[in-house]
């Protein structure tokens, strides 16, 4: 069970959500939510969450916006998310202490924050940036060039054609999923392209197949005179 002061908790949180351009309502609802039940739990290190609860208590209607919201609440460092596929036991969390010695939040810094226990927090962006930097080799959210482009696809041994259809599509839209979502890997985006591609290439010559066997069934009363 940890030591948390209530007022100083969500005074700190608070305005560290000021500052996060990248949260919106549903961000900070379910996080309330979750605040609320690790509340009720005395704040252990941590605790069982039951979805549809969560989902109650924030007022999310939409499962996968839960979803989305509560991954990106753990990948943004406010708490730490526990997957599990047993529904018997259900999902865990751990919240982290936004509490400090002045009761604000963790805000920008290179240096470590130390709170009215005396122990020391690491500041959020510098677990992000950290992360960022281990991460920026193999997962890129988008090429440099076109060029980068073209090789991957060579590679994959798919066409130059295609490699440009790809980069001028998610150039046109600022490299966002459906215009919205930005990517966070870009290759995995091409795979995906490469793979939907494929699939309406076979769609197409499924169709050409079935049209062709149409064209030459034949019938007692078949006029010979027309074209097959």
């Amino acid at each position: 069970m940890q030591n948390v002061n209530y007022i100083k908790h969500l005074k700190g949180v608070f305005l560290q959500f000021s500052k996060d351009n990248r949260l919106n309502p549903t961000h900070i609802s379910l996080y309330v939510a979750l605040f609320q039940i690790w509340n009720n739990n005395r704040f252990l290190e941590e605790f069982y969450i039951n979805r549809e609860e969560v989902m109650s208590f924030s007022k999310i209607g939409s499962k996968s916006t839960y979803h989305k919201c509560i991954r990106e609440l753990n990948h943004w460092k406010y708490l730490i998310y526990y997957p599990s596929h047993n529904p018997f036991k259900g999902k865990k969390i751990k919240m982290f202490n936004f509490e400090t010695s002045s009761g604000q939040a963790l805000v920008n810094s290179s240096s470590n924050i130390e709170t009215s226990s005396g122990q020391a927090l690491v500041s959020i962006n510098k677990h992000i940036q950290t992360n960022r930097n281990n991460k920026n080799i193999n997962k890129l959210d988008q090429p440099k060039n076109e060029k980068i482009v073209i090789d991957f696809f060579k590679k994959e041994k798919w066409s130059i054609i295609e490699a440009q259809k790809f980069f001028n599509h998610y150039q046109g839209i600022g490299w966002k999923v459906g215009g919205k979502t930005k990517i966070v890997n870009w290759q995995a985006t091409a795979k995906n392209w490469m793979i939907k591609s494929e699939e309406i290439k076979t769609k197409e010559n499924q169709k050409t197949v079935s049209q062709n066997m149409d064209n030459l069934k034949t019938s007692k009363n078949k006029n010979y005179n027309e074209p097959l």
